[in-house]
């Protein structure tokens, strides 16, 4: 570990045996290749992770989530999973998983992992097997096959459109060189989806799921889980599907394959917890995730979408609270991912809500100003009951990267004909130190990063925000240590405040307010005794414009402390 940052101290803790802990957990995504590299060769990898262990201790997360870490051909960045019983060779082995999460328990650091289960990569053996089978046989039937149509079937099976763009059907070819079967892939062809109808295809994803939790993982995030159980009959496309009635996401079957591995999670001595990755509109629909015994969490979307807009982020929160009320589940908040274009640039643009459809090179961006309301923003989800997710860099407020498009990996980008810059500028690896040719993300003398990193990175690296007490990194330590230790944080009440249209305000618990300004001018704080934290500097009792302060105050009358 790099001497600028060996000054972190992890705080002498273990996991305790609190089953509730994911209802107000702040969470760590860890992309592994671009998070440290020990081994020198470009890439992050476990032994990274297991040496910073201690930073992110002292961040105060409370568990991480590691996207797919399994051997894969990176077709699409690890999701395409060709085992799931190994670590790629790129990351370590599987004795650095299991050292991992051992040590990471003992600083009282819980670990997540990526489940996939919509498709498997097609290097897995059993996509090989039904490949060399061919058709008719009892190996294709784990996933979707089909004859084309027309006169040579020459025609895809449906016009399904994939997630990537593009279609959503490869064509086999036959031993002797002739046209053969189709195979569904709703993601890139390397994706080949699987047949949920069929038991090998739950009984292996059940052995998965007791394997991790075997080796100590406290729970998985399920990629894409509205998406694995398909209607068998391969309709086309309804223009205006009702409830239940899209071929390919949110069939009602679904919810069974979830009951079952609850069951799984629960039989555990602390059970283990289940986080779904789901994007519905209809709020109905995405409860029925997370009922008792479903999920227990799914990843909420909508507000990391939202535009900088006070009416647009109210109602996102409002209308996420809403959706959880039924279920008692705790909502998540989350400002990006390893898909999303990171907050410091998004919200310094014009156009400052996300939207796939919408990515281009070379939209203007002012990162002053995104980076003033990504510290707000910041302290306004760590403010919201719930759990709260942060992705990589995001604690250090790095924006987005620009990657030169010979360098580009990300399939998006390829399926969009090169309109899309793709999801590679969010995954650039960290800046650790504020010098050297990687900034500290490898040893001295390893090989360049996989992903080139901005020479401007050095100002934004840990070593360089350690000691500032003004840095975003010196922000999210403060938040999530108040966060912490604050009940009415940890708490469910939130009460809101009207404080003027261009602001988001709210009180929790007794004694905290949280207060948000999004428009042009300062406003005046509520009456107030202190001041726990701010994102920008309060002067005259006004919040200034893109900022947010958490505030003491004094119970409501009639109230106990």
């Amino acid at each position: 570990m790099d001497s600028e940052v060996l000054g972190v101290k992890a705080p002498a803790t273990t996991v305790t045996g609190d089953h509730d802990w994911w209802r107000t957990a702040v969470i760590y995504q860890v992309y592994v290749r671009s998070f440290a590299d020990a081994s020198g060769d470009g890439t992050g990898d476990l032994a990274g992770v297991r040496d910073r262990l201690p930073y992110l201790a002292s961040l105060g997360v409370d568990a991480l989530w590691f996207n797919p870490w399994y051997p894969s051909p990176l077709a699409d960045g690890g999701y395409d999973v060709a085992d799931y019983r190994d670590i790629h060779p790129m990351f370590g082995q599987l004795a650095d998983a299991e050292a991992l999460i051992t040590e990471a328990a003992a600083l009282g650091i819980r670990t997540i992992i990526d489940i996939v289960p919509n498709h498997i990569s097609s290097a897995h053996p059993w996509f090989q097997e039904a490949l060399a089978a061919g058709p008719g046989s009892p190996e294709r039937e784990r996933f979707w096959f089909r004859p084309g149509g027309g006169v040579d079937g020459e025609q895809m099976p449906t016009d399904w459109v994939s997630s990537f763009q593009g279609t959503t059907w490869t064509r086999t070819t036959n031993p002797d060189g002739t046209p053969g079967e189709w195979y569904l892939h709703l993601f890139t062809p390397e994706q080949p989806d699987l047949n949920w109808n069929h038991p090998d295809v739950r009984r292996e994803h059940e052995e998965v799921l007791r394997f991790w939790f075997d080796r100590g993982v406290a729970g998985v995030r399920i990629d894409s889980a509205a998406l694995p159980v398909k209607d068998e009959t391969f309709p086309q496309l309804p223009a205006e599907p009702g409830p239940g009635e899209h071929p390919h996401v949110d069939r009602d079957e679904i919810h069974d394959i979830y009951r079952a591995w609850r069951a799984i999670a629960d039989s555990y001595t602390e059970p283990r917890v289940l986080v779904g990755e789901v994007w519905l509109e209809d709020a109905a629909r995405f409860a029925r995730y997370l009922r008792p015994d479903e999920m227990h969490t799914a990843f909420n979307f909508d507000f990391m979408t939202q535009p900088w807009d006070a009416a647009a982020m109210r109602t996102s929160i409002e209308r996420t609270l809403a959706e959880h009320a039924p279920v008692g589940a705790p909502a998540t908040w989350v400002l990006s991912n390893h898909d999303i274009t990171r907050p410091v640039t998004r919200y310094g643009r014009e156009d400052s809500g996300f939207a796939f459809d919408r990515k281009r090179f070379g939209t203007p961006t002012d990162l002053g100003l995104g980076t003033r309301r990504a510290r707000a923003a910041a302290l306004l989800t760590a403010a919201l009951p719930g759990c709260l997710y942060i992705y990589q860099g995001d604690e250090l407020g790095l924006p987005e990267a620009d990657i030169p498009r010979e360098l580009i990996e990300d399939p998006m980008h390829f399926r969009s004909g090169g309109v899309d810059p793709g999801r590679d500028g969010c995954r650039v690896p960290l800046p650790w130190t504020s010098a050297g040719p990687s900034l500290g993300f490898g040893p001295d003398g390893a090989a360049a990063p996989w992903l080139p990193q901005p020479t401007s990175w050095g100002s934004l690296s840990v070593a360089a925000q350690e000691g500032d007490p003004a840095s975003m990194l010196s922000l999210y330590r403060a938040a999530l240590a108040h966060r912490r230790s604050d009940a009415d944080l940890r708490g469910e009440a939130l009460e809101w405040i009207d404080a003027g249209a261009d602001v988001i305000a709210f009180r929790r618990g007794a004694r905290l307010i949280s207060i948000t300004n999004l428009g042009t001018a300062p406003v005046a704080l509520p009456p107030h005794s202190g001041v726990h934290l701010a994102s920008a500097p309060l002067a005259g009792g006004l919040l200034p414009p893109d900022s947010t302060a958490w505030l003491a105050v004094e119970p409501p009358s009639g109230e106990s402390a």
